[in-house]
């Protein structure tokens, strides 16, 4: 494994062709592992080897993004369009003018937590109470919430506020936590910051004795011995729905601690763990795009990623990931008035991308991790920056992994008033339609406005725009 030492230093304040580079490898990461992973979508890894022996690149002759690719870019837009000003109203709005009150495409809106959203704000219900669904707790939270992490670069507590603010609208608990920690581990990975750092700055956001939190200490503890100890890790056999974000969650941060955060290898090893995996690719991908930027994307790969095709929410499709991407650095070095910290707050979005991880939650996770990814992790660990006030300090006993061996009731934490059956979602849809053609990264879509980024705040006008 390439040694973690090699991590590219934090960019200097000033530095914004290195943060460009960060953020369009975040997005771009993002969709190629989406589409990589897409073929292998519930499946398990003994039906991805009886296919595909092992994969190693595309398999499908034009690959293609799916509902993460598609509704990452839907929260990117809104939080450029918004910043930190973005409020649970303003993404309820979005949704029901970009997609609830619209006909939808051929994935008909998204995956079970998507569907019940949709559900509830066409019954006229509003957020929170529109995320009390059956599915709260899926990964979809998760898959959209890069681009917090890209803009709110070196502030993880931020970039945990802001996927909160997104997700209220669709989900709860676990769902939210999901999407928290992967939104901060990509603002701490968008520095340059080593695996460590990123994991602990994931898991500094979130409650210690959460499920996620459980998983993904289980994941990084086990990743030296490969995917196979991963998955085994937190993988709940037999369940038959695997967009669960605990599960999903850990497996992305298992594959990206195994590849020392090296990007082909994170994604590769996501997507052959099977599972629900377009959405742990993505989450790898994103992590390890951050971390080592555009660059680090082997280009016949990138090369297949076009604009959105809107299958699922028809009214992004032209939208391309690295536009999302520029756009979100905009709004970071522009800021939004008329937020909680005042106009104050986006000059700190600029200055405060160096590291704000404080050494007290990064050195026990380095303590506990392998030995090839504690080192330069613990000198990676110390603070080049002021501690970002509502940062949460993570004590050392809750970073300790648990036991390899974990029964399946561990991992079940079910509300005192909640009897197992409402827990269950509905039957799994039938499958997605095939892709008919494939995009080119050249095709950058159209020229018209987007509908939810204006030339206000952000800087500059845009292009328009599971079962």
């Amino acid at each position: 494994m390439a040694s973690i030492a090699r991590t590219p230093p934090a960019p200097a304040p000033g530095d914004a062709a290195g943060l460009r580079e960060r953020a369009r490898g975040a997005l771009l990461g993002l969709a190629v592992g989406d589409a990589l992973g897409a073929p292998a979508e519930n499946l398990k890894p003994s039906e991805i080897r009886a296919r595909w022996g092992r994969i190693t690149g595309y398999v499908s002759e034009q690959p293609y993004g799916t509902d993460d690719t598609e509704y990452a870019i839907f929260s990117g837009l809104l939080l450029a369009r918004h910043g930190s000003a973005l409020t649970p109203e303003h993404v309820e709005a979005a949704w029901h003018e970009w997609i609830a009150d619209r006909a939808e495409g051929p994935f008909r809106g998204a995956g079970f937590s998507e569907r019940g959203t949709l559900e509830n704000l066409r019954r006229g219900l509003a957020a929170p109470i529109s995320a009390q669904h059956r599915h709260a707790w899926s990964d979809g939270l998760a898959m959209r919430a890069a681009p917090f992490g890209v803009f709110a670069a070196g502030r993880p507590a931020e970039a945990a506020r802001l996927v909160a603010v997104d997700g209220s609208v669709s989900h709860e608990g676990e769902g939210i936590y999901g999407g928290q920690a992967v939104a901060a581990g990509v603002a701490a990975a968008m520095t340059g910051a080593a695996a460590p750092v990123v994991i602990a700055a994931a898991l500094a956001v979130i409650p210690g004795d959460s499920w996620t939190a459980r998983s993904l200490r289980r994941a990084v503890s086990v990743a030296h011995r490969g995917e196979r100890a991963v998955r085994s890790a937190v993988v709940i056999g037999g369940y038959p729905w695997t967009d669960l974000a605990p599960e999903a969650v850990a497996l992305a941060f298992g594959a990206y601690a195994a590849a020392d955060g090296d990007f082909r290898e994170a994604v590769l090893t996501a997507v052959n763990m099977g599972r629900d995996a377009d959405t742990t690719a993505a989450v790898a991908g994103a992590l390890s795009g951050a971390n080592q930027g555009l660059a680090a994307i082997p280009p016949h790969w990138s090369s297949a990623i076009g604009p959105a095709r809107g299958r699922c929410l028809p009214s992004i499709a032209g939208h391309h990931v690295l536009d999302v991407a520029d756009l979100l650095l905009t709004a970071a070095e522009t800021g939004t008035a008329g937020t909680e910290t005042g106009t104050a707050g986006a000059a700190a979005g600029v200055a405060g991308r160096r590291e704000v991880i404080p050494a007290a939650v990064a050195a026990p996770l380095a303590a506990v991790l392998p030995a090839a990814v504690a080192q330069g992790g613990r000198g990676a660990a110390v603070a080049q920056g002021e501690r970002a006030a509502a940062d949460a300090v993570v004590e050392p006993a809750e970073l300790i992994p648990l036991p390899d061996t974990v029964q399946p009731t561990e991992l079940l934490p079910l509300p005192d008033t909640v009897q197992p059956a409402e827990l269950l979602p509905p039957p799994p849809p039938t499958p997605r339609p095939t892709e008919p053609d494939g995009g080119r990264a050249g095709d950058r879509g159209s020229s018209e406005r987007s509908p939810l980024v204006g030339t206000g705040r952000a800087g500059q006008p845009n292009g328009e725009g599971r079962p």
